[in-house]
């Protein structure tokens, strides 16, 4: 038992005082009853010092002091080089602080081990992926996993890793064959990862030319899970491409559907395809429905433009004072809405505009936070830059 609850401890799962006081008892009953039995083989003296070293880096562990528990684990394992535990706990240490070599090197002498449990072996080629890891050395990290895999196959931990990395690695065709096998195996929502794991591959063959196959990617994405955005946003990309404006406009319109707090992603390809459309209707009518039902700043901001572009003038005014309303530190907005006061010959009114943006340069209009991690960007990402999660990034605060 108490390996186990070392192996949590070295991983940072227990944070709070209740949790390390309730794994340092359990550890506790154990080492009492371990001293008890080295009593009983007439072996105090020295086990009594190892037993003193074990409860000192234990200790240092829970005060987060690596460098004094490596020291005293040292001295553990120079007394008793029979406990692997204990070398599985040093290499984690080792890995913790960077020092990937050593960790390294602590795994393959618990590899090579004759008459080792076959659990434990197992269990150290894990983590000798997870030092390669590390260390950046994905190929090694990835051929170490797979061996693990090979070797027991339903281990979803180790899926995971390998799917990991050839989401780094890029290799999208893998990374989704590898999460269809964790699906099989694990419970829960995966439909929104593989579909993930089409639009890139859709990406790669847009990137390469193959534009049909990509949109059979990015339809695939679709029906997998009808809730992913970035798949209509480049399915409509597809379209858009080929002059098939009004297919592009109804894929960004199902998005205010879907997912109606992202459907300003798809504003600034709405702009750049009006410009080129004979028949701009469509897209006004979907920026008047967006604006109708998700009244958003982005939504009036958009708006905005389209009517200034059509030469609409006031209405474009009106619009940017609804954005306005809603978001007042949109410096986008009041950047717009001084141009548009300046072509009209208002100067004042331009100016008062201008003082207003200034004031609010400072402050982002638009960010994301990781619901997982926490972690905070200026524009988002699919999957988190830190944590590595899927769809995990959402608007900071209220949507504007």
């Amino acid at each position: 038992m108490w390996q186990s609850f070392l192996q949590s401890l070295l991983n940072g799962e227990y944070y709070t005082l209740l949790a390390a006081s309730c794994a340092l008892f359990l550890l506790g009953l154990w080492v009492g009853k371990w001293w008890a039995g080295m009593r009983a083989g007439g072996r105090k003296s020295r086990r009594g010092k190892g037993d003193e070293a074990f409860i000192k880096g234990i200790h240092y562990i829970l005060s987060d002091d690596r460098d004094h528990a490596i020291e005293e684990l040292t001295k553990y394992v120079q007394m008793d080089s029979e406990t692997v535990e204990t070398y599985v706990a040093l290499g984690n240490l080792y890995r913790s602080k960077g020092d990937i070599e050593r960790a390294i090197r602590i795994r393959q002498s618990i590899i090579l081990r004759p008459n080792i449990d076959k659990e434990i072996r197992l269990r150290a080629l894990f983590d000798l992926g997870l030092d390669y890891k590390k260390g950046g050395l994905l190929n090694r990290a990835l051929h170490t996993f797979l061996e693990v895999s090979k070797k027991n196959p339903s281990d979803v931990q180790t899926l995971q890793e390998i799917e990991r990395i050839y989401e780094e690695l890029r290799e999208w065709e893998k990374a989704y064959e590898t999460r269809k096998k964790i699906a099989r195996l694990q419970k829960g929502d995966h439909a929104h990862i593989l579909a993930h794991h089409l639009v890139e591959m859709g990406k790669v063959s847009q990137k390469e030319g193959n534009l049909s196959k990509a949109r059979i990617w990015f339809k695939k994405a679709i029906n997998t899970h009808r809730e992913c955005v970035d798949a209509y946003l480049h399915l409509g990309d597809l379209y858009a491409m080929k002059q098939e404006y009004k297919k592009a406009i109804s894929a960004w319109k199902r998005i205010a559907i879907v997912a109606p707090r992202y459907t300003f992603l798809a504003y600034n390809r709405l702009e750049e395809t009006y410009s080129k459309m004979k028949n701009r209707r469509l897209v006004e009518e979907f920026l008047r429905e967006s604006a109708q039902v998700n009244g958003d700043a982005f939504t009036h901001l958009a708006l905005s433009r389209f009517l200034f572009t059509d030469g609409d003038v006031e209405g474009a005014l009106r619009e940017l004072q609804n954005a306005l309303e809603r978001t007042p530190h949109l410096w986008e907005a009041r950047k717009f809405q001084g141009e548009i006061l300046l072509h009209s010959g208002r100067q004042e009114e331009a100016l008062e505009a201008y003082e207003e943006l200034i004031a609010h340069l400072d402050i982002p209009s638009l960010r994301f936070q990781c619901t997982t991690c926490g972690f905070e960007a200026n524009e988002l990402h699919w999957q988190c830059p830190k944590c590595r999660t899927w769809d995990s990034m959402a608007p900071l605060g209220e949507m504007i």
